[in-house]
């Protein structure tokens, strides 16, 4: 479920707009009117999950002000759609966007490859930063034969990725990146998805307003070039992946040859997918089978 709102402040008339109506007058064409005026890129669709999500007018009009204000849709509704699961959401919870499907489209590959040529019977996987636990919820379905943890530091993303996760069986750590992960990890992580902030600190400021209002600062925030934390994660990544395990963490296509620098200094093989369709960039760091 892609959603977006446009950023800057509407004039006067635009807002009236914006606001009009009452909620015994709330037709599907009101609702898009409404959308649209406020900046929702994809109005249509937006009125359609919001008319289905609603026990009644007065809830319905009470979401669809919620939404024109600039609450994301997924908070409003309690859910978001990736990779054809829905992903309970809750406020304060970083939205997972359509274009980490790429990640774990990718990761995917990779955990089939392992259980193929290598002759394993399970993966561990961890699912660092994990917000709602969506890319950990997709891999565990995909691949099924997985020790599924997840981590963030975030109380309000582990208690939704807890409930994301409760069907198949996973861990979910609160606190710093590898930090509450149990000690037993370490050295036999086969894939490690890390959905880092990438954004620059000095970028954060012209993010929609769904993104930089009201979703949390540490989940969007990379530092003055956008991979303060991609380097936290690489430069411990080896010591908990297992002998020919990934980690694999999305950037932009501009910062994907610093980040695969970044993985090279610390040991791991790199390369870089891209998919044009959804705009995403992957690095991919492998742990060489021994390493010095």
């Amino acid at each position: 479920m892609a959603t977006q709102t446009g950023s800057r402040e509407r004039p006067e008339a635009r807002k009236a707009l914006v606001m009009s109506g009452s909620p015994r007058t709330l037709t599907p064409a009101v609702i898009v009117t409404r959308l649209r005026a406020a900046g929702c890129v994809f109005a249509e669709d937006e009125a359609r999950i919001l008319i289905e999500a609603a026990n009644g007018p007065f809830e319905l009009a009470a979401m669809v002000s919620r939404r024109v204000d600039g609450l994301p849709l997924e908070q409003i509704v309690g859910w978001a759609e990736f990779c054809g699961l829905r992903i309970s959401i809750a406020p304060g919870v970083f939205v997972p966007r359509q274009r980490t499907e790429f990640l774990v489209r990718q990761a995917a590959d990779l955990g089939r490859n392992l259980l193929a040529m290598d002759g394993m019977a399970r993966l561990t996987v961890l699912d660092l930063c994990c917000g709602s636990g969506a890319l950990g919820a997709v891999l565990g379905t995909e691949l099924e034969s997985v020790e599924l943890v997840a981590a963030d530091i975030e109380p309000a993303a582990v208690e939704c990725a807890r409930r994301n996760l409760a069907r198949l069986h996973g861990s979910v750590y609160e606190g710093d990146l590898y930090q509450p992960l149990p000690a037993d990890l370490r050295g036999r992580v086969n894939i490690i998805m890390a959905n880092v902030p990438y954004v620059p600190t000095k970028d954060i400021d012209l993010l929609p307003p769904e993104a930089r209002v009201h979703e949390p600062t540490a989940a969007l925030d990379g530092g003055a070039d956008g991979l303060d934390v991609l380097r936290k994660v690489a430069a411990e990544a080896p010591d908990w992946l297992a002998p020919s395990g990934h980690l694999l963490v999305e950037t932009s296509e501009r910062q994907a040859p610093i980040a695969a620098r970044v993985f090279a200094d610390n040991g791991l093989l790199p390369t870089v997918a891209g998919s044009v369709e959804l705009g995403a960039t992957v690095v991919i760091g492998s742990r060489p089978a021994t390493m010095d």
